[in-house]
C-alpha cells in the first residue's frame, strides 16, 4: 500500500470518526437503540465519503486516459505528414502494453509493501488479486478508508506509468523500428518505471529521507525524459535534420492537431494532479487545480516571449510546449506550492523550455516534439522547486536534489542499456530509405493523410 494512500485513509477516517463522535457527543444515549442509531450514522458517512471519493478518483483516472489521446495529437500534429500512422499507431499501443504490463508485473514492483524502506521489494503475492481470486473477492480491505477502491488504485496508477513511455514515443518518432520502441516499452514501464516509483510512492528509500513528488514531476516526467534523451542519443538525428552547422525545419503535419493535443493534456492534468490528492476533499483539490492551472498559464506566457527573444517571431510551438512545460514543473508541489510562487514555477519553465530546445540542437540531439526539453528539464525544475517554495518547511532543496540525481541516473542508464542491448540485437532504426519515404507506407500500407487531386 502506498504512502500517499495511508495519508488519504488517516484524512477520511479522522473525519468519519469525528462526526460520529461528535453525534455522539450531543446525543444523550440512553438505550441500545440510540447507541446503535449513531453506529448507523457513523457508517453511512464512511460509505458516502467512500462514494464520493471513488467516483472522483475514477474520473480523475479517465481524464488521465485522455491524456494519451492528447500526446497522439501533438506528435502526429508535430510529425511529418509521412509518419503518421507510424505515429498513431505507437501511440495507441503504447497504453494497451502500459496497463497489461503493469498489471502483470509494474503494480507490485511499484508497491512492494516495504517492511522497511529500501531499494528493492516485490509483492508478487498480489497477483492473486488478478488471477485467482473470484470476482466478487474483497480486494477493498485497507482501500475502503482510504477512500477508493483497490482496483481503483490499480487503474489510476497504471494511466501514470503508461504515460512515462509515452514521453520517449514523441522524441523518438520517425526513424525507430516499431519493434524496438514496444520492447523498450515493454521493459520500461514494467520494470523501470515501477521500480523507481516504488522508492518514493512505494514507501522506499526516498520517501524515508523526506524527498517530496506530489504527482511525478520527477517519478513519471523526468523518468520518461530521461528514457527519451537515452533514444535520442543511441538512435542519433533523422536525416538532414543537421546540414552544414544549421538546423533543417522538418514542418510537422498539422498544426491544429498538436494544438487540440495540447488542449487535452492540460484538460487531463486536472486528473493527473487533482486525482493524485487521492480523495475528493474540496478545499485540497481545488488548491491544486489553480496551481496546476496557474502554472500552465505562466508556462504559456514564459514559451512566447521568449520563443520571440530568441527566435524573433510569434513561435506557436514555443506556446504550447511552454503549457505543457508549466503543467509539468508544478505537478511536484501542486499541493504545497502557494498560487503566486506556482506562477513563478511555470514561467521559468516556459523559459527553460526554449533554450532547453535550443541546447539540444547544438548538441545535434534530435527530439521531434520537444519532450526531453519539457518533461526531463522542466520535470528537474519543478522537483527543485519543492526545496525553495514548499509551505512544508521539512521540505529541503537538498533532499530534492539527491532525489533527481538518484531517480535520474537509474532512468538514464537503465533506458540507455536497454537501448544499445536491442541496438545490438534486433537494430533500432529503420532503412534510410524507409526514413526518408516515410515509415506510412512502408511498415502499414496507408497514409494518415491522402490528398485526391481530379
Amino acid at each position: 500500500m502506498n504512502l500517499n494512500l495511508l495519508k488519504s485513509m488517516s484524512l477520511v477516517s479522522e473525519d468519519v470518526t469525528e462526526m460520529a463522535s461528535d453525534f455522539a457527543a450531543e446525543t444523550v444515549v440512553e438505550s441500545p437503540a440510540t447507541i446503535d442509531q449513531a453506529a448507523d450514522l457513523a457508517t453511512q458517512i464512511g460509505d458516502t465519503l467512500l462514494t464520493a471519493n471513488n467516483v472522483w478518483m475514477m474520473l480523475a483516472t479517465a481524464l488521465v486516459f485522455i491524456m494519451h489521446l492528447g500526446f497522439a495529437g501533438v506528435e502526429a500534429g508535430f510529425g511529418q505528414a509521412k509518419n503518421t500512422v507510424n505515429i498513431l499507431f505507437k501511440n495507441t499501443l503504447t497504453p494497451i502494453i502500459g496497463v497489461v504490463t503493469y498489471a502483470l508485473l509494474g503494480f507490485f514492483l511499484m508497491y512492494p509493501g516495504f517492511e522497511t524502506p529500501g531499494w528493492f521489494a516485490f509483492d508478487g503475492a498480489g497477483w492473486s488479486m488478478f488471477w485467482f481470486s473470484p470476482a466478487d473477492a474483497d480486494v477493498t480491505t485497507g482501500y475502503a478508508d482510504g477512500g477508493y477502491t483497490y482496483w481503483t488504485d490499480f487503474l489510476f496508477q497504471a494511466m501514470f506509468a503508461a504515460t512515462a513511455a509515452t514521453i520517449v514515443s514523441g522524441a523518438v518518432a520517425e526513424r525507430i523500428k516499431l519493434s524496438a520502441y514496444l520492447l523498450f516499452t515493454l521493459v520500461f514501464v514494467g520494470v523501470v518505471y515501477p521500480l523507481i516509483g516504488s522508492w518514493k510512492w512505494g514507501g522506499g528509500v526516498l520517501d524515508d529521507w523526506g524527498f517530496y513528488d506530489f504527482a511525478g514531476s520527477t517519478l513519471v516526467h523526468s523518468v520518461g525524459g530521461w528514457g527519451a534523451l537515452a533514444g535520442i542519443m543511441v538512435l542519433g538525428p533523422r536525416l538532414g535534420k543537421y546540414v552544414d552547422g544549421k538546423v533543417i525545419d522538418k514542418p510537422g503535419s498539422s498544426v491544429p492537431l498538436a494544438v487540440i493535443g495540447v488542449f487535452l493534456l492540460w484538460l487531463g492534468w486536472f486528473g493527473f494532479n487533482g486525482g493524485s490528492v487521492l480523495s475528493a476533499d474540496p478545499a485540497l483539490t481545488s488548491f491544486v487545480l489553480v496551481t496546476t492551472s496557474l502554472a500552465a498559464c505562466a508556462g504559456g506566457i514564459g514559451g512566447f516571449v521568449t520563443g520571440y527573444l530568441v527566435f524573433k517571431r510569434l513561435d506557436l510551438g514555443m506556446v504550447l510546449n511552454g503549457i505543457l512545460a508549466g503543467l509539468v514543473g508544478i505537478t511536484a508541489g501542486a499541493d504545497v506550492i502557494n498560487p503566486g510562487p506556482a506562477v513563478f514555477v511555470g514561467l521559468v519553465a516556459g523559459v527553460l523550455v526554449v533554450f532547453s530546445a535550443v541546447t539540444l540542437d547544438k548538441f545535434k540531439l534530435d527530439d521531434v516534439v520537444g519532450a526531453v526539453s519539457v518533461h526531463l528539464t522542466c520535470g528537474i525544475w519543478g522537483t527543485l522547486a519543492v526545496g525553495i517554495f514548499s509551505t512544508n518547511a521539512e521540505h529541503s532543496f537538498g533532499t530534492q536534489l539527491i532525489g533527481v540525481l538518484i531517480c535520474g541516473v537509474t532512468a538514464f542508464v537503465s533506458a540507455f542499456i536497454i537501448f544499445q542491448v536491442l541496438k545490438a540485437t534486433i537494430g533500432i532504426r529503420v532503412t534510410q530509405e524507409h526514413e526518408e519515404e516515410g515509415l506510412d507506407s512502408h511498415e502499414h500500407g496507408i497514409r494518415g493523410y491522402t490528398i485526391t487531386v481530379e
